[in-house]
């Protein structure tokens, strides 16, 4: 512990009350992060006044602890420079931790070589600048791509993969598939899975297979001298003047994750070894380099909607409430002067920019948090699995049906074998693909009836069913399966529709009229046996038992694609397109790249963590 470490104060109890508050919030699910609401006005009130003394330094300091943060990490560790990450939340691992296990790293790997897959950082670079192929809704998946970030990519993708072995994350010994990952070139299967058959556990937000790859390259960093300082969210960035010279160092605030029914911060299951503040607000120096690695934007409504005017707030964020994807690094690095970039694979609606799920009735539906979660107090709910789409109607806010309800996502991307023959960069590309638009998405987030001002959003989608239902599909409706702010039930469907209403995100009336004739109407479709309307495949099941139930089943919003500039060392450039000294960002905040899943997170964490040991100490 350094001098400034010990001459800190014990946090206050005003102090506890601010990271209470912060807590309800995020539980009311009232938008905007408070984090976030207040890094304007940090940034604005630090200006250019650099700390004439500061509470923490390192030679790397490094903004978040995920699947860029921590390769960088270990990467600036092994050229012999002391590192500081600093993360937002209670634990080590960011979004990571919520990942399947799949990681997507071409170009030649071991594992490649070992299952006679050809493949090579020429072969992985045309790919990643296909301009001929195009998702089955017709969006190209590499036309928008930055040539320098992705030929980076190819050549260090192999690279990483046997960085993670070395710090120990184990793979299966399998040869390398194509589930999981999308705009990771298909010329070669790139897809790599972690061994996990621990199930859920409490050290674990969900309990999935990114849980062993997070937590093996946590040992490893540790054990080469890494710090971590836990539960501070970086507000400001520090440059030698506002918009102009190096990078020196950020701020950031003490903002604790508050549980329900406490005053007390969560601490997690990682606190061991970590360096304790006891400030509201600390300054740390970084003698030659920052890192970004705070993993995008897309839970900042107001960023995101840049980009896509119709991602209003009704549209939850898949890592929520466990990793926010705030836009932080973006903002801060924009107040010095940085450019966003890439913006064009961020409004394209790309596979897995939103997405729908097969749960309904609770607020956060990217995964199911069981109660075993340590952030369950926040999720609130595991929400139902829906098995079979037959069993509900989805209809709007108003109460109307908007699309056949057995309608997904769109197929799962692009991926080796998606077409045949694929000939690279040939024209006919498009034509071989099976044209399927895939609008179920479309009309869910763009439809706005009985929307209102300002924003006339989408609003949320309900799944209407009946007690038959509920048998059917075997569900408890009752908690902690299910939010009651998220699931409403009913003797009959006007009643229903009246106690929408106390949804937080449900701001128009829904007329009993409009859902009582949505049922009738579906119901004489059940008959029929055909659905004109949407065309959903043989209408199975009428909805006419009471109880009534709407449980809330609204798209998700998920990667971030557009970000700060980078070029291929993953130095964050300005808006004239110089390189800032000392400033670097790679993952979901750098931009330049429409690749999904964790392969460019890590390879661009490998890239700069090198990259940054080695730039020129100052001061």
């Amino acid at each position: 512990m350094n001098p400034s470490e010990k001459k800190q104060k014990k946090i206050s109890r005003r102090d506890f009350v601010r990271g209470a508050g912060m807590g309800a919030a995020a539980i009311a699910g009232a938008g905007a992060l408070p984090a976030v609401a207040v890094q304007a006005e940090a940034q604005e009130r630090a200006s250019s006044a650099i700390p004439a003394e500061w509470d923490l330094e390192a030679d790397v300091v490094i903004l978040g602890s995920g699947a860029t943060g921590l390769p960088a990490a270990i990467r600036a560790a092994d050229q012999g420079v002391s590192v500081l990450v600093v993360e937002a939340n209670y634990d080590i691992g960011g979004h990571g931790l919520l990942n399947g296990g799949q990681v997507p790293l071409g170009g030649g790997t071991s594992a490649q070589k070992k299952y006679g897959i050809k493949d090579s950082p020429d072969i992985l670079f045309k790919d990643l600048t296909d301009w001929s192929v195009v998702e089955t809704n017709g969006m190209p998946e590499y036309r928008y791509n930055d040539r320098g970030v992705q030929r980076a990519l190819a050549d260090n993708e192999a690279p990483t993969f046997e960085f993670l072995l070395e710090n120990g994350v184990e793979f299966k010994d399998e040869a390398p598939g194509v589930q999981g990952g999308h705009a990771i070139g298909i010329s070669a299967p790139r897809e790599n899975y972690a061994i996990w058959d621990k199930g859920q556990s409490l050290e674990s937000p969900r309990g999935g297979g990114g849980t062993t790859i997070y937590r093996a390259l946590e040992a490893s960093a540790r054990k080469k001298g890494v710090r971590f300082l836990l539960n501070y969210h970086m507000d400001v960035i520090f440059r030698e003047t506002p918009t102009s010279g190096r990078v020196l160092g950020i701020q950031a605030s003490y903002t604790p994750t508050i549980m329900p029914g406490t005053s007390t911060p969560f601490k997690g299951f990682r606190s061991d070894g970590n360096i304790e503040m006891e400030k509201e607000t600390v300054t740390v120096k970084a003698n030659k380099a920052v890192i970004v690695a705070t993993g995008g934007s897309t839970g900042n409504v107001n960023f995101r909607r840049m980009f896509d005017p119709r991602m209003t707030e009704e549209f939850q964020l898949a890592g929520d409430p466990y990793s926010h994807q705030d836009a932080s690094g973006e903002l801060a690095a924009m107040a010095i002067g940085a450019s966003l970039w890439g913006t064009a694979s961020q409004t394209l609606e790309r596979n897995g920019y939103f997405r729908k799920r097969n749960l309904i009735g609770a607020q956060y539906l990217y995964v199911a948090w069981t109660p075993k979660s340590p952030v369950f107090p926040l999720a609130r709910a595991t929400g139902l699995r829906v098995r079979d789409w037959q069993d509900v109607i989805l209809v709007n806010q108003v109460g109307k049906r908007f699309y056949d309800e057995t309608s997904g996502n769109w197929p799962y991307g692009t991926h080796h074998g998606f077409l045949d023959p694929y000939v690279h960069g040939d024209w006919r590309n498009p034509r071989r693909i099976k044209y399927d638009p895939q609008n179920y998405l479309d009309a869910a987030v763009a439809m706005n009836e009985g929307s209102v001002p300002p924003d006339y959003g989408a609003g949320p989608t309900w799944a209407i069913f009946d007690a038959e239902a509920v048998k059917r599909e075997r569900w408890k409706v009752e908690p902690p399966a299910i939010d009651p702010l998220y699931f409403f039930s009913a003797d009959t469907l006007a009643e229903l529709t009246k106690k929408l209403k106390k949804n937080p995100y449900h701001k128009a009336e829904m007329p009993a009229k409009n859902l009582e004739a949505t049922v009738v109407r579906y119901n004489a479709i059940v008959d029929f046996g055909y659905d004109p309307d949407f065309e959903k495949p043989k209408p199975q099941y009428k909805i006419e038992t009471p109880p009534f139930y709407a449980a809330w089943a609204t798209p998700v919003v998920h990667d971030t694609y557009a970000g700060l500039r980078i070029n291929m060392k993953c130095q964050v450039m300005d808006t004239k397109g110089e390189v800032i000294q000392g400033f670097y960002c790679g993952g979901e905040s750098a931009g330049g790249c429409s690749q999904h899943g964790q392969g460019r997170c890590t390879t661009q964490g490998y890239i700069a963590g090198k990259e940054a040991a080695f730039e020129p100490s100052w001061g």
